[in-house]
């Protein structure tokens, strides 16, 4: 024989076991979720990856860089080098790198081969082509000539 006390805390376990439960299917859904467009995610930075070392192969370069390192810079999104590439501090750095590597008050501008700045050209074409007309112009400003062989 059931008294109202039993069927009470039968009625309270059950409402707790439901709510645990569904507590636990929703954590199970989120973690399904991101798991889901972190795959995605990752299946579209190898396809750019792979479309960059195609890029960089019909460039000229004899070895270019493997795909899971490219996938570990540059993402699916281009990373740094698309957060702003034609700012003034972007691009600063990218002239300071143009120079006869001496330190100090040695340290002059050089002219550069114009495969030098062809590997950002390439990775802006293929991860955020919004920014490759304002960068090429820039990089037609700069003074380069065929110098390396």
């Amino acid at each position: 024989m059931t008294t109202d006390t039993d069927s009470a805390a039968n009625s309270r376990e059950r409402t707790i076991m439901y709510s645990v439960v569904a507590i636990m299917f929703a954590i199970l859904l989120i973690v399904a979720l991101i798991a889901y467009s972190a795959a995605a995610s990752n299946s579209r930075a190898e396809a750019k990856a792979d479309q960059l070392i195609v890029a960089l192969e019909q460039a000229g370069v004899a070895h270019p860089p493997a795909q899971e390192r490219i996938v570990r810079v540059l993402g699916d999104d281009g990373g740094a080098i698309c957060a702003d590439p034609n700012s003034a501090l972007t691009r600063a750095t990218l002239l300071s790198q143009l120079a006869n590597g001496a330190g100090g008050p040695g340290t002059r501008p050089v002219i550069v081969d114009e495969r030098v700045i062809e590997g950002q050209r390439l990775i802006l074409q293929i991860y955020c082509p919004e920014h490759l007309a304002d960068f090429q112009q820039f990089a037609d400003d700069l003074h380069t000539s065929d110098v390396a062989k």
